[in-house]
């Protein structure tokens, strides 16, 4: 049992070797991230967009970490970790199409892309909302990316062992209120474990009567995907007439498929994509799998992420990024950044909110004086406390 324990423990965010890894991952996918949102422009298709994000995650896991080895004595995995998406104006989430799709992005078009890059099993998560254009984005549009931002910002803030997920879901909705926004409904914020990308405890944007989650307590040593979306409209979600193309295998589920194609498809799959989500794109023959596809859905063998739409006209504002919640402070790992070229008229009002945006985040150490240094030498001022604030 002691041995068992102390693997348990390698592979939780207490050890330094785990800690890097998100990073290392986190550093990627800001990277993959930065580097899509560099060639969005009008005119740009957004199935080059996808096809960039993964490259640059799949080019850059190439060189790191080649000569780890797992407790096996295998290669670790490494790769993407969730494949990129390129959402836009009232689409959600989850557009990451085929090659033959024709959408193509247009001036003052407001997308959120969204990706996640893993090394050995430990995934860093990221998504972003990006103005297509030069032109300052201003009004309710603006309103609901700054929505997202703020309430972002102030959760990272909360996101402390004891307090619960449904003190971070009254966080999100004072943010929304005061910028005049609506969450949107069925949003979620996942734990995430070695592997697994959407854990038991989840942390709901806007419980309804048909969305709710569990009451949990945060606790040290987990790892959380702060996933945040706000609307111009009501909140409320549709899936239109887009097929998924974004899947993950059920990995307790078993079957003897009947058709070539479809265990060609599952091969390649299991090969490729074992346990964490997969682009129909990312694999070898796009026709072959869209036939594949099928019989593997039917039996369970795979669960597809659905294209989900608010109301035509209006838009949806996005942010997520990973983060460890230590026992001393919680570590955002990817990037976060407020929406550039968006101005809003509305601010911050809620006072609790107001008080947890102007908590410091970083606790960067103190650097110790030297007892013993030269006469007549000065000793290097002392490190300040990080003073990481959102003044509102």
């Amino acid at each position: 049992m002691e041995e068992e324990d102390k693997v348990e423990e390698e592979k939780s965010v207490g050890s330094p070797d785990v800690v890097n890894k998100y990073k290392t991952a986190a550093e990627i996918a800001d990277k993959a991230i930065a580097a899509v949102s560099a060639k969005v422009a009008a005119g740009v298709d957004v199935v080059s967009l996808c096809a960039l994000g993964d490259s640059v995650i799949t080019e850059s896991t190439a060189g790191v970490y080649n000569k780890a080895r797992t407790e096996k004595g295998d290669k670790i995995e490494k790769g993407v970790g969730f494949p990129t998406c390129v959402s836009v104006n009232n689409c959600v989430c989850h557009f990451s199409p085929m090659s033959d799709d024709p959408t193509v992005l247009k001036d003052g078009d407001i997308i959120s892309i969204d990706l996640g890059c893993h090394i050995d099993g430990y995934i860093a998560l990221a998504a972003r909302s990006v103005v297509v254009g030069n032109e300052e984005l201003t009004g309710k549009a603006a309103d609901a990316l700054m929505a997202a931002y703020v309430a972002g910002e102030a959760v990272l803030r909360a996101l402390r062992p004891g307090k619960t997920n449904y003190d971070v879901t009254e966080i999100i909705n004072r943010a929304a209120i005061d910028f005049g926004v609506e969450v949107v409904e069925g949003s979620l914020s996942h734990q995430m474990k070695r592997y697994v990308i959407d854990g038991n405890k989840a942390i709901i944007g806007k419980p309804t009567y048909e969305h709710r989650v569990e009451d949990i307590k945060f606790e040290e040593n987990e790892v959380y995907a702060i996933d945040i979306a706000m609307s111009t409209g009501e909140g409320k979600l549709k899936e239109a007439r887009v097929r998924s193309t974004v899947f993950k295998r059920q990995v307790d589920v078993e079957y003897m498929l009947k058709m070539k194609a479809s265990r060609q498809v599952f091969s390649e799959i299991n090969t490729k994509s074992p346990a964490l989500p997969f682009a129909l794109r990312a694999l070898s023959d796009e026709q072959k799998c869209k036939l594949g596809m099928t019989e593997l859905l039917t039996h369970g063998l795979v669960v597809g992420y659905p294209v989900l739409y608010e109301k035509e006209g209006e838009i949806v504002g996005r942010i997520k990024y990973t983060a460890l919640v230590m026992p001393s402070q919680t570590i955002r790992v990817t990037s976060v950044q407020p929406p550039q070229n968006v101005k809003s008229e509305k601010e911050v009002k809620d006072q609790s909110l107001k008080d947890l945006l102007a908590q410091e985040v970083d606790k960067k150490k103190k650097k110790k004086k030297d007892k013993k240094k030269p006469e007549g030498v000065e000793a290097p001022p002392a490190a300040e406390d990080g003073a990481q604030k959102m003044e509102m």
